[in-house]
């Protein structure tokens, strides 16, 4: 199987146009070889992976930071919300000042006439719901993120490992084209010698008539 040139040698050849024209080319026989499908009939990821390869680049890509760099501030404060929402710490502190509230409004501000919000503490009540009508919707955007970081890291994972198949099968191919070389090498080698054998066994035999 012929190895076709890295994709910056054939964008290099040639004029602007011709060197994309080839490049694409040289792409095209890179997917047939590997894939067996033509380059514009591939997935994304499958397409990405072919880059890589024609560019001899790399393509392990760390998910966290390819998230990061997806994200803005409203996305990184959503996460943030989420995170200290579903932890121990807010939820001793959130028990700890409904108990204070319900503290204040029941036993010491009421003997001095001062409770704002008395039992059965209806202004409370509406916090919780509004904290919890915001908080929700939060916590599904975290969520939703956290999805498309495990979609982003399975493509990740998926394009490393096609990468490093492709790469087994290009290693194949090339250690197959040496043996295939070096069994012709030692085939013509074998001829020449066999040649020459009969060259001397015609000459005996002429020498003894």
């Amino acid at each position: 199987m012929t190895e076709p040139k890295p994709l910056h040698e054939a964008a290099d050849s040639g004029a602007p146009a011709s060197g994309i024209a080839s490049a694409l080319k040289a792409l095209d026989q890179l997917a047939l070889s590997l894939l067996r499908t033509p380059f514009a009939r591939l997935s994304r990821g499958e397409k990405r992976v072919l880059l890589k390869i024609a560019k001899e680049e790399a393509s392990a890509r760390d998910p966290e930071q390819l998230h990061a760099e997806e994200s803005d501030f409203w996305d990184r404060l959503a996460d943030r919300v989420a995170a200290i929402g579903g932890s121990w710490r807010f939820i001793f502190c959130f028990a700890a000042a409904l108990v204070g509230w319900m503290l204040l409004n029941s036993d010491i501000l009421q003997r001095f006439g001062l409770a704002f919000d008395p039992y059965p503490y209806i202004f409370l009540n509406l916090l919780l719901s509004t904290i919890a009508a915001i908080q929700a919707p939060v916590i599904m955007m975290s969520q939703n993120r956290q999805s498309a970081r495990d979609r982003l890291a399975a493509q990740t994972d998926f394009e490393v490992n096609l990468r490093a198949e492709l790469e087994i099968m290009r290693l194949h191919d090339k250690l197959d084209a040496l043996r295939a070389d070096a069994l012709e090498a030692g085939l013509a080698e074998i001829r020449a010698e066999l040649a020459a054998l009969r060259g001397v066994l015609t000459a005996r035999d002429g020498a003894a008539r």
